[in-house]
């Protein structure tokens, strides 16, 4: 169960505080120090993880146009000169300009090796749109502006840190750790794709892993506090359809009621106004029970209620009019492009919109392929996908890393409850999942819940919760790799 934010024994109770709590507690408070304090200076490996991330951000990694490449060697060099062997370090070029690495710390072989996952590649950032260069780390009241600050570099920054860290250290895990950096996540490339598609394809045994960490989940903050440590065990499945209408078409100034135009548009307007059945699953229905201790009023009672084996319909319409509540709750489709006609004063030969589904594990796309076909009641709407996406299995709750991440969550951020997720976006955890490879998206790194700025103008990072989350990733990974 989620603790309260005001029942929290380790805030009632002084005998329960570690001097674990103590220390963040005293870090917390430098990081936020005003700006006139004098700044607290970084420790060695604090110092190393923002080396890593500043020159991660300053490489021009845009999937279609940058250099992934670069990327992993210049990751690879820095593993390398933070003492791990040559030979367990492995940088993989499907293609020019295209780059995975791969690194591996050797443990007893006790137990299987845990997979660390992140992406090298970014969206595209026009300097003209941002207020800073993009591809400049650059640190401005209290946050690491820059491309990929959160998406997804200060991910792939702490686990690089963190494997030079152990191996520094001298520490011995009982199972190997494997980190992954990967191109392409972000889009495929034409003639790809060259990222984890290619490295299960031709190394899938140097990625064989009990179970993976992976982007998808983490601290959220509102307000700039924390607010949940989301668990993301599952994702929806990206989908898209084209809907298109044909005609002979004519001259415009002989109009007949059989427009493509008008067919597709009345078409599209009954597909917005139908929701696809709401199903909840292990995740989704522990995510509501969870999220009722961060609610009040009627808010709580309709999250309480949706989560029952018969949920009160008043209260699922209640929440279908939250997006980010409605995403939970079904799978969504909608219209995000629409193309018709070939001239000013001709008939529209053709009409055609792009619908984008969001699909939720356990349905397969040609079943909402036959959902949309239904709905839009016109045989003259032709339904056909550009590409068939692999649904992805939601991965059992794993009771080990669940408890490892409640505990450090209890000692970093008292009082924040741990709520499993599905992610209602897209990770390449689906191709791990897939091949039998549970993946976990979960980090310490905080940001807004309501100012999303990933492929967004200004994409930016908390310099605190940056700090805080590379301490929380190394501790995390010797919680789970239990070495000396």
């Amino acid at each position: 169960m989620a603790v309260s934010r005001g029942d929290n024994p380790m805030r009632t109770n002084p005998l329960l505080r570690s001097w674990t709590v103590l220390t963040l507690a005293a870090f917390a408070i430098a990081q936020a120090a005003t700006p006139a304090a004098a700044p607290q200076p970084l420790l060695a490996h604090q110092q190393l993880a923002r080396d890593i991330y500043r020159e991660l951000i300053e490489i021009n990694t845009v999937t279609a146009t940058g250099d992934t490449a670069q990327a992993a060697d210049a990751m690879a060099a820095r593993l390398r000169a933070g003492g791990l062997p040559e030979a367990d370090v492995q940088v993989f070029k499907p293609a020019p300009k295209k780059g995975n690495l791969v690194a591996r710390l050797h443990g007893t072989g006790a137990r299987k090796p845990i997979l660390l996952m992140a992406h090298l590649d970014v969206v595209d950032a026009r300097r003209e749109d941002w207020s800073f260069d993009p591809f400049t780390l650059t640190e401005k009241d209290g946050y690491f502006y820059g491309r990929g600050t959160t998406d997804d570099k200060a991910m792939a920054a702490a686990f690089v840190a963190t494997l030079i860290r152990c191996q520094q250290e001298g520490y011995q895990p009982d199972r190997d750790i494997i980190l992954v950096l990967e191109t392409d996540e972000e889009a495929s490339s034409p003639g790809g794709p060259y990222g984890m598609p290619w490295l299960l394809q031709n190394q899938r045994k140097l990625l064989d892993a009990e179970y993976a960490l992976n982007e998808g989940g983490g601290l959220g903050l509102k307000n700039g506090r924390p607010w949940e440590m989301d668990f993301q065990t599952s994702e929806k499945v990206y989908q898209s359809y084209w809907l298109e209408v044909r005609n002979p078409g004519g001259h415009s100034s002989l109009p007949t009621k059989d427009n493509a135009i008008y067919r597709l548009a009345a078409g599209l307007g009954r597909l917005a106004a139908f929701d696809f059945p709401v199903h909840l699953n292990e995740t989704t229905r522990a995510y509501f029970e969870r999220a009722v201790a961060l609610e009040e009023g009627q808010m709580a009672l309709d999250m309480k209620a949706v989560s029952q084996e018969r949920p009160d319909p008043s209260a699922i319409a209640r929440l279908s009019a939250i997006p980010i509540y409605n995403a939970q709750l079904r799978t969504t489709c909608v219209a995000t492009r629409l193309e018709a006609g070939h001239a000013d004063n001709a008939l529209p030969q053709t009409a055609r919109a792009l619908v984008n589904c969001r699909i939720l594990p356990g349905e397969t796309p040609e079943e909402v392929r036959q959902t949309i076909i239904r709905v839009l009641a016109d045989d003259q709407i032709s339904v056909t996908a550009p590409r068939n996406a692999a649904p992805s299995p939601a991965s059992p709750v794993n009771g080990e890393l669940l408890a490892a991440v409640e505990k450090l969550t209890q000692e970093f951020w008292p009082g924040t409850p741990v709520i499993p997720t599905m992610v209602t976006g897209a990770t390449d955890g689906r191709y791990l999942r897939n091949t039998g490879i549970p993946t976990y998206g979960v980090d310490g790194l905080g940001t807004d819940l309501f100012d999303v700025r990933a492929h967004g103008r200004d994409e930016r990072m908390p310099v605190k919760s940056f700090y805080e989350g590379i301490e929380f990733s190394y501790r995390l990974v010797k919680a789970l790799s239990g070495g000396r």
